[in-house]
């Protein structure tokens, strides 16, 4: 795999920790946005690692 600054390898979201839940079954809880966050990453990952090759 090349090294190209101009294009970095996408970096992954940051996982809440279990704390950062308050636990009252909010419509987007964190972890809800952050499943939506990691599943922009696992595209831009895998359209990275295609230029890349």
């Amino acid at each position: 795999m090349k090294n190209d600054t101009a294009d970095p390898r996408p970096m992954p979201p940051v996982e809440p920790d279990a704390a950062d839940c308050c636990g009252e079954g909010c419509v987007r809880c964190v972890f809800d946005i952050y499943d939506e966050a990691r599943a922009r990453y696992d595209e831009a990952l895998a359209a990275w690692q295609l230029r890349h090759c």
